[in-house]
């Protein structure tokens, strides 16, 4: 997902390229899952005839400010990106249009053309961004909600050390929470902001410059390491902006170069990188250098979407899969047949032979996996497959057949008599 330097590094290219100049036509796609509450002809004729008079952004949103409202402001999701016909603008490796792509790209959601032959384009292949028309975009959600900007914004050291002091989250949890939360001090209800704008790679990497574990209670941090974390977001953040976050010049020391590879093969300074779940996020983090002290924080715990998406932490999973083995049981013991006459006859779906996809999903069902991929609450040993309950019912009807033809011969023998 584009972060802050991506976002900002796109700022400052529309500010130096579009800023004082004229709209002078305007393509909006018809793709209602980005363009949000507003139609495509609505839309361009909002922007037609409109100058470009600046550029903002506060953490990972941005918006155009025009000679009147309403003004488009953008959330990147997960590909969103920036591109100015003839400018370089940042090279963000999930943006997935490149540079000799047809133009206006194909995936293009909003496209302007300027008086003096500029072309600007926001493009997003996979869809999860939000381009939409906004009076006054600080004053309304989502941007009215986000925390102080990490760059524009950067809290004073001892505000920062304080806030951190009173939250028992995992630091990295606390880190990627881009709005404003609600604390108490001195039993008194107050706004505490907390730092928008830090996405999944930024908190990677000032943690591991910083050598904090990601999954390090904010509240445990000493004086000393709330310090150097505090330096590192700045200096991650400056330093990803002076190569226009273009990633490929980042640092060679960064983690970042190396967070996406597979786990055995990644390394960073010939020290190898580890991965866990922390709120909810893949987490990169070098072990050697990043030490977790004391016990990890409780709302640390990953979530997994278990039994048709509902959500678990792994705290939860052994007492599902225990509570999953009880039932089991029970069902075992109700389908047994009475011992003083002839159980009920239940209809059995019959299975097909199953393929690698429906195997998979059976171990979904039956059991759990860990955070190491071992499985939790595998299928109960020694129990029956469908084959051998075919068996034990058809071995029942021969012993029931065997009774009824004794006691008809015994009858018939009677009448004999």
């Amino acid at each position: 997902m584009p972060e802050l330097p991506e976002v900002e590094a796109a700022r400052r290219a529309i500010e130096e390229h579009c800023v004082g100049k004229m709209i002078k036509k305007a393509l909006i796609a018809d793709d209602p899952k980005v363009i949000d509450g507003v139609s495509p002809s609505d839309f361009e004729a909002s922007l037609v005839g409109k100058t470009i008079l600046s550029a903002h952004r506060k953490g990972k949103h941005l918006w155009l400010r025009l000679d009147s409202p309403p003004f488009p402001a953008f959330h990147f999701g997960m590909a969103g990106a920036i591109h100015i016909k003839g400018v370089a603008v940042t090279n963000y490796k999930r943006s997935m249009v490149k540079d000799d792509d047809e133009w206006p790209s194909k995936y293009s959601k909003f496209f302007v053309e300027l008086d003096d032959g500029v072309d600007l384009s926001f493009t997003d292949k996979r869809r999860f961004a939000k381009v939409c028309l906004l009076k006054d975009p600080p004053s309304v959600p989502p941007i009215s909600k986000l925390g102080p900007d990490a760059l524009l914004e950067p809290m004073k050291l001892d505000v920062f050390i304080e806030s951190l002091g009173k939250k028992k989250l995992a630091i990295k949890t606390l880190l990627l929470d881009q709005v404003k939360m609600m604390i108490c001090m001195n039993l008194h209800l107050s706004l505490q902001s907390y730092i928008s704008g830090i996405g999944n790679w930024v908190a990677d990497e000032v943690l591991y410059q910083a050598r904090i574990h990601p999954s390090q209670s904010a509240a445990t941090l000493s004086k000393e390491s709330c310090a150097t974390l505090h330096k590192c977001i700045q200096e991650v953040i400056e330093k990803a902006l002076e190569v226009g976050a273009d990633s490929s010049q980042f640092p060679n020391n960064w983690i970042f170069h190396s967070r996406e590879k597979k786990p055995g093969k990644a390394f960073v300074d010939g020290k190898e990188i580890h991965f866990i779940t922390t709120g909810g996020r893949t987490s990169a983090f070098v072990p050697e250098l990043q030490k977790l002290i004391g016990a990890e924080p409780k709302t640390q715990n990953s979530k997994r979407k278990i039994d048709g998406g509902k959500q678990m932490d792994d705290e939860g999973v052994g007492e599902l899969v225990s509570k999953t083995k009880e039932t089991a049981d029970t069902t075992d013991t109700k389908k047994k047949p009475k011992p003083n006459g002839r159980s009920k006859k239940t209809k059995r779906k019959s299975k097909s032979i199953e393929t690698d996809e429906s195997d998979e999903e059976g171990e979904n069902d039956d059991a759990c996996a860990d955070d190491d991929g071992h499985d939790v609450g595998k299928k109960k040993a020694g129990k029956k497959t469908n084959i051998g309950r075919i068996r034990d019912a058809s071995e029942e009807d021969k012993s029931l057949k065997q009774t009824v033809q004794s006691r008809g011969n015994g009858r018939q023998r009677k009448k004999a008599k």
